[in-house]
């Protein structure tokens, strides 16, 4: 059995750490540099890194920001935003990321997917998945969430796997900053439903929602941003908690 990770995510914007909630009204909450530094030192399992208006405003992740952080860091280190092509990557793994996240570009052009693992290998090709309840059914959005697709969740996961993506970072953004707990329900039926790593992301809010979320889904990894800027968790403490809790955790 995989062991669980505990990943802290730096959501980047004009160059500095910010948070919202439901993916709106961001406030800033840092240096990337020095959060980085930090999240390492209290003993993060991974590192994300997501420049969130990449694509919205049509330009490239801040490739110097992504060399800087990395300098910093011994962990595994993943790195999304406006990535469209195979030189992207290359560039983004040059400069230290070990991993990359593509969201509205793989959902436009599921092919990147297959062409991605196929030139650098699955291992470092994420497939972020944003995904907000409608009407009863699970859909996918991109640009930052600001666009419903008529993709439903659950058959773009698997398609993505399919593809070649070797890890989902699933965002409910119905949780996203309200710190309410985990999307236990679309993530337990995307992690059942795919052979791949799926990173649960958007909505925790204390210790028991990590217990929670690895204890009732299958879930490899825990991604939150929030508690862990604001310094309400230690990410040591935490880590400590649940193997007090019988979690098997890295």
């Amino acid at each position: 059995m995989l062991k669980k990770r505990i990943i802290p995510c730096l959501d980047i914007k004009d160059g500095t750490t910010v948070k919202g909630i439901n993916f709106e009204g961001l406030r800033n909450a840092g240096n990337p540099i020095e959060l980085a530094k930090k999240y390492e030192n209290e003993g993060a399992d991974e590192l994300v890194f997501l420049d969130i208006t990449a694509t919205i405003e049509g330009r490239k992740t801040f490739v110097e920001l992504v060399k800087d952080i990395a300098k910093e860091l011994s962990i595994p280190f993943t790195v999304g935003g406006g990535i469209s092509t195979v030189e992207d990557v290359r560039k983004l793994l040059e400069v230290g990321a070990d991993k990359i996240s593509i969201n509205s570009s793989a959902v436009k052009n599921p092919q990147l997917i297959s062409d991605l693992a196929k030139e650098f290998g699955s291992q470092c090709i994420v497939v972020a998945i944003d995904t907000k309840f409608i009407d009863g059914l699970d859909w996918v959005h991109i640009k930052g969430g600001r666009e419903k697709t008529d993709l439903k969740t659950l058959d773009w996961a698997k398609k993505a796997e399919q593809s070649g993506a070797g890890e989902i970072l699933l965002t409910s953004m119905d949780g996203d900053g309200t710190k309410n707990g985990f999307d236990i329900r679309i993530t337990k039926l995307i992690a059942e439903n795919v052979n791949i790593p799926v990173i649960a992301s958007g909505g925790a809010g204390n210790r028991e929602d990590f217990e929670n979320v690895f204890n009732e889904t299958k879930a490899t990894g825990a991604l939150a941003a929030s508690i862990f800027h604001f310094g309400e968790i230690n990410i040591d403490d935490l880590k400590q908690n649940l193997k007090q809790k019988k979690i098997a955790i890295r």
